[in-house]
């Protein structure tokens, strides 16, 4: 269904990829400072001209726009904030997001989210629910718009009314979800209190987003229900999908409509492949949005591999967190989402601390974590946990230490920063 220049795309070379991007790039700057008053702005106030942007690199040079910044920007100057491209009657839709936030809708939005249900392998012949809502917010349009986009029949939905939903899967023989984790687990959990949803029902593919899928959830659906799962990373105010897993599930492959960034949230700077920052998003192939490096306050890494799945593209390692919760230790930023999702592996390892101190002019970095209390085990699962975390985390400890079960408030704080920089 979808186009073979989709296919092409996805399998450049690293470097075709690069000059691909950069070319976008230089026009999505070039067209933002012509059309978009509010692009003109900030460009003029960081000192920039468009011809000073020639590659990717040359983006640090302007600084980062937040969701604050575009609600008083669209206050200011409604209804779009000055970042709206071209003539307001080729909008297709409006969305509304909380803010608010208006959002002008261009059709390429559908293909690119209909790139990653294609990848997640939604084909004619599925019968999808969607549970995103229909209303204001563009998820439950774009979704079903781009399930269409790959042949499949869409049940619209939308949020709320669990018990239809529960009706419609079962009439309707639906053999594919569309919606959050937590609400797939709630929907399986309320059908088992009277019922077998693994033998009565036939849901046996998940597409995610809006929250994280953990690693012990993702177990349960594909170990337990048989449910093949895979995730997207969407963030609504540069226009759609940024990201999404392929068949290997490890990593979610980074859309080339974007030019996505992974920077210290503090000074902007671009940071290698490997290291946690803030992820930074420039939309490069819609033709009404001049909305230029825009951060979306979450956390992740980027990943450069070769993906069995044949596409090249650079992935990003899941979401990791938020700024705020991010600590940064030896220049690493170190998560707790994170090391919850490392620590998930190990069967009865209960909540854990991390505690950063600072001895002289070095970072000290020590894991609490709680631990049954075999000490027959417990000094080599200790060992192991170290190794995981350094492997999971880059950074490594300095000390771990083990907790009876109960001994960390289910309300701790999971980073205790003593460190004094006076």
């Amino acid at each position: 269904m979808i186009d073979q220049h989709y296919d092409k795309m996805e399998s450049m070379t690293a470097a075709e990829r690069q000059v691909f991007l950069d070319a976008r790039l230089v026009n999505a700057i070039a067209r933002a400072f012509r059309g978009a008053p509010a692009a003109k702005t900030l460009m003029a106030q960081a000192g920039v001209k468009p011809a000073d942007i020639k590659t990717s690199k040359d983006m640090e040079k302007l600084p980062i726009t937040r969701k604050s910044d575009l609600i008083e920007h669209q206050q200011k100057r409604p209804p779009y904030g000055g970042y709206f491209v071209g003539k307001k009657d080729d909008i297709e839709r409006i969305f509304i997001s909380p803010g608010p936030v208006y959002e002008p809708l261009h059709f390429s939005h559908i293909k690119w989210f209909a790139r990653s249900f294609w990848a997640a392998g939604f084909r004619k012949g599925d019968v999808v629910i969607n549970t995103f809502t229909y209303h204001l917010s563009p998820a439950g349009t774009l979704f079903g718009e781009a399930l269409r986009h790959c042949g499949a029949t869409v049940i619209v939905a939308g949020a709320g009314n669990t018990e239809i939903h529960i009706k419609a899967m079962k009439d309707l023989k639906v053999n594919g979800f569309v919606g959050t984790p937590s609400y797939l687990m709630s929907i399986i959990k309320k059908i088992e209190e009277t019922g077998d949803f693994k033998n009565d029902f036939n849901i046996r593919k998940a597409w995610f987003t809006g929250e994280m899928l953990s690693p012990s959830l993702r177990r349960v659906f594909e170990d337990d229900y048989g449910i093949d799962t895979r995730q997207a990373y969407a963030v609504t105010e540069p226009g759609g999908a940024l990201a999404f897993e392929c068949s290997q599930k490890s990593g979610l492959h980074l859309m080339d409509d974007y030019f996505i960034e992974i920077v210290d949230p503090v000074s902007g700077e671009q940071l290698p492949p490997g290291d946690i920052g803030e992820v930074v998003v420039t939309p490069l192939n819609n033709p009404h949005w001049g909305l230029l490096r825009f951060g979306t306050g979450d956390l992740s890494r980027l990943v450069v591999d070769e993906c069995a799945c044949g596409r090249t593209s650079p992935k990003l390692a899941g979401l990791l967190g938020r700024t705020g919760e991010a600590v940064k230790v030896r220049g690493m930023f170190v998560v707790p989402k994170q090391v919850e999702a490392m620590l998930a592996a190990f069967p009865g390892v209960g909540r854990f601390q991390l505690v950063v101190t600072r001895e002289g002019t070095r970072d000290s970095l020590k894991l609490r974590v709680e631990v049954g209390p075999d000490t027959s085990v417990r000094e080599s699962l200790l060992r192991t946990i170290e190794t995981a975390f350094q492997s999971a985390c880059v950074v490594k400890l300095d000390g771990i230490e083990a907790m009876t079960p109960g001994s960390i408030p289910a309300d701790a704080k999971p980073v205790i920063d003593e460190r004094n920089w006076d």
